[in-house]
């Protein structure tokens, strides 16, 4: 069996290309769709998957987590199309961050952004690889919404099933 971290890794890579598929699919006049006004536009919100991989990553490789200290690459695209290669860029640099970590250093801890003492296995799984889910579902209404057409992540989606039926 392979290890948690290889493991972790495996379904990170696979859902940061369900990421990359959604950002790809987000309408060409989006950028700066909100259907709430305190809410994150569909280019931030799409950003922030970004965020979620290079903000923790980079916590956990220098040890601390402070909102002052930026990872390097994290700023925000102003266009949508330049979305999806940036994001694979910064997913690409978190993969980097954290490859190297061994068995032993996933019960290490760190205080979070939160205030809750969390183990790197933690941050990794729940900070990041849920956390991406949930905004990557998030980012799918926001892309209906705004008029797109968001592809199949977990199984076909509307249109792509009305394929596979007229088909059968």
């Amino acid at each position: 069996m392979k290890d948690e971290l290889q493991t972790f890794l495996n379904f990170w890579d696979a859902e940061a290309e369900k990421s990359v598929a959604v950002m790809r699919a987000l309408p060409a006049d989006g950028y700066d769709f909100r259907p709430d006004p305190a809410g994150r536009s569909l280019g931030e919100l799409a950003w922030h998957l970004a965020e979620v991989d290079g903000y923790t990553t980079y916590g956990i490789e220098q040890g601390t987590f402070t909102f002052s200290v930026r990872p390097p690459g994290i700023e925000r695209p102003k266009s949508l199309e330049a979305l999806a290669p940036a994001y694979e860029r910064v997913h690409a640099k978190a993969v980097q961050r954290i490859r190297h970590l061994g068995p032993a250093d996933l019960d290490g801890k760190l205080r979070h952004f939160t205030g809750n003492e969390l183990s790197i296995r933690e941050l990794l799984w729940g900070a990041v690889l849920f956390h991406l889910i949930h905004h990557r579902g998030q980012l799918s209404i926001l892309c209906r919404l705004a008029g797109g057409t968001v592809p199949g992540i977990f199984g076909p989606n509307r249109e792509e099933m009305a394929r596979l039926r007229a088909r059968a």
